[in-house]
C-alpha cells in the first residue's frame, strides 16, 4: 500500500505560531514598537529640559545676583540693595531656584534690565530672523554637503574623494565668524558683489514695515511686497551669511553621506545588482543614496544647536539682527535675566528639536525605534 504525501501549504503548518500570526505579531510589534518609542521619548524630554533649564540657573547665579551684575557700577549701595530686595535676589537661593523654574514652566523667563521686555517676546521678536538664518543655513549645508558626500564616495581613495575630505574637515573646523570675515572681504569689498551687513537695505525693510501683516522672516515679508526688486534685495542680504553658516554643517553631512554610500556599496544587494551590470554611477544614485540620507536626518537635531551657536557669530559678523546678535547685546550689558532667559528658552528649543527629529528619524528608518 503506497501513500501520497501532500504538501503542506502556509495556512496548514502545525505548531503554536502559524506564518499568519507570525506577520500579524510583527505588524502589531512594529507599531507598539513606534508608540512604546515615542512613549521614551517623551519621558526623556523632560528631565532633559528641567537638568538644562537647572544647569543655565546655577551658571547665571554663580557670577552673582543680576542687579549687581548689571548696575553695580552705576547706582549706590542703598540703591542696589533696594533694587535687590525688590527683585526678591536677597532671599535664600533654593527659594530663588524653586520660584524661577515655576515661572520657566509656565514660560515666563523673566523680564530683561536692559529695556525692561518680557523675554519671551524677545524671543517672538528676534527669533525669525535666527530661523531665517538657520533655514538658509540648512539648504547649503544640502546643497553643498550631500552631492559632494557621493562624489567623493565615487571616487573613493582618489584624488578628488582625497581633496573633499580635506574640504569638509576645512568647513567644520574654520571658525564662522572668520569664515564671515573673508566672505565679506572677497565678495563685498574686492569684489563689490554683495551686500556687506545687515539683512536688508534700509528702503527694502521700510517697504515690508508698510505690510498690514508682517512676519518678521524677510523672504516672505518681500514676496508679500510683490516687488521682485525686494525680492532680490533680501537675498542678496542672505547669501553670504548663509554660506558662512552653512559650510559649518556641509562638513559634517559630507563626510556622513560618502561614509554611509561607501557602507551602502558594500552590502550584498549592491553587489546583486553590480554583476547584472549595473554601472557604478547608476549604483550610487540610485542604491546607496536613500540610505545614506537616513543618517543625515538623525543627526539634524544636533546640527540645530550647531547652527544656533554659530548663529552667535554669524549673526555679530553680519550685523544680521536676531537672537545671537541681541544675545550679544544683552552680554555687553550684563544683563544676566536676559541672557538667562534667552540660553534658557534656547535649550528648550534645542531639546525639543531633538525629539522631532528622533521621531521622524523612527517614522523613516524602524530600526531607531528598537
Amino acid at each position: 500500500m503506497s501513500s501520497v504525501t501532500t504538501p503542506l501549504s502556509p495556512d496548514t503548518v502545525p505548531g503554536p505560531a502559524e506564518p499568519g500570526r507570525l506577520q500579524k505579531r510583527k505588524q502589531g510589534g512594529s507599531g507598539g514598537g513606534l508608540a512604546r518609542y515615542i512613549v521614551v521619548r517623551v519621558l526623556l524630554i523632560i528631565p532633559t529640559i528641567f537638568i538644562l533649564v537647572t544647569l543655565v540657573f546655577v551658571l547665571m547665579r554663580s557670577t552673582g545676583d543680576p542687579i549687581t551684575a548689571a548696575l553695580g557700577g552705576r547706582l549706590s549701595a542703598a540703591q542696589l540693595a533696594e533694587r535687590i530686595h525688590a527683585a526678591g535676589y536677597d532671599r535664600p537661593l533654593y527659594v530663588q531656584y524653586f520660584e524661577y523654574l515655576g515661572h520657566a514652566f509656565t514660560g515666563d523667563f523673566g523680564t530683561t534690565l536692559s529695556d525692561n521686555q518680557p523675554v519671551v517676546q524677545v524671543l517672538l521678536t528676534y527669533g525669525s530672523a535666527t530661523l531665517e538664518l538657520a533655514f538658509y543655513a540648512l539648504i547649503v549645508a544640502f546643497v553643498v554637503g550631500i552631492p559632494l558626500g557621493m562624489v567623493a564616495a565615487y571616487y573613493r581613495d582618489k584624488g578628488r574623494d582625497a581633496f573633499l575630505r580635506v574640504f569638509a574637515i576645512l568647513c567644520y573646523a574654520t571658525p564662522v565668524f572668520f569664515a564671515g570675515l573673508l566672505l565679506k572681504l572677497v565678495f563685498s569689498i574686492w569684489l563689490n558683489w554683495l551686500p556687506v551687513a545687515g539683512r536688508a537695505s534700509t528702503s527694502a525693510e521700510l517697504a515690508m514695515q508698510t505690510l498690514p501683516s508682517p512676519t518678521g522672516i524677510y523672504l516672505i515679508d518681500a514676496f508679500q511686497t510683490g516687488d521682485p526688486a525686494i525680492v532680490g534685495d533680501v537675498l542678496s542680504h542672505a547669501v553670504l551669511p548663509a554660506i558662512a553658516l552653512g559650510l559649518l554643517t556641509a562638513g559634517v553631512f559630507l563626510r556622513l553621506v560618502r561614509t554611509n554610500v561607501i557602507g551602502t556599496l558594500s552590502t550584498e544587494y549592491v553587489d546583486s545588482a553590480r554583476s547584472r551590470g549595473v554601472s557604478e554611477i547608476r549604483l550610487v544614485r540610485k542604491h546607496a543614496y536613500r540610505p545614506a540620507l537616513i543618517p543625515i536626518i538623525t543627526v539634524i537635531g544636533l546640527q540645530i544647536a550647531l547652527l544656533l551657536g554659530g548663529a552667535v557669530l554669524t549673526e555679530t559678523t553680519f550685523e544680521w539682527k536676531g537672537l545671537g546678535f541681541q544675545l550679544v547685546h544683552y552680554l555687553q550689558a550684563r544683563d544676566f535675566v536676559a541672557v538667562q532667559g534667552m540660553v534658557a528658552l534656547l535649550a528648550v528649543i534645542i531639546a525639543v528639536t531633538n525629539f522631532i527629529v528622533d521621531i521622524i528619524a523612527a517614522l523613516i528608518d524602524p530600526r531607531v525605534r528598537y
